[in-house]
């Protein structure tokens, strides 16, 4: 008869969707000019007139572009933000 040995359990912590940082995506639209788009940029992230540009081209050309990150409000509030602006916006969690 052999006798129970209490094996060690090693406690694995669950990835928490929290260390993903969350990414705010701008889509192109056939609505919105695009210096109205660099424009609404520099408004609601503050970035400056190189930066939103750039990104405003990569919408243009590439048909979106991530113009910013963080935790989930933060992005919930920049695509609430860029919605009221008339930009088509949607956020994923970074993979």
């Amino acid at each position: 008869m052999t006798t129970p040995v209490e094996q060690e359990r090693t406690q694995v912590e669950p990835v928490s969707g929290q260390e993903r940082p969350w990414l705010t995506i701008v889509w192109n639209d056939p609505v919105n000019l695009m210096s109205y788009v660099t424009y609404v940029f520099q408004k609601v992230f503050g970035y400056s007139r190189d930066k939103a540009t750039r990104l405003m081209l990569d919408v243009h050309h590439k048909g979106r572009a991530i113009v910013s990150s963080g935790s989930k409000d933060e992005v919930e509030l920049h695509v609430a933000k860029l919605h009221a602006a008339g930009l088509w916006a949607t956020m994923q969690h970074e993979s």
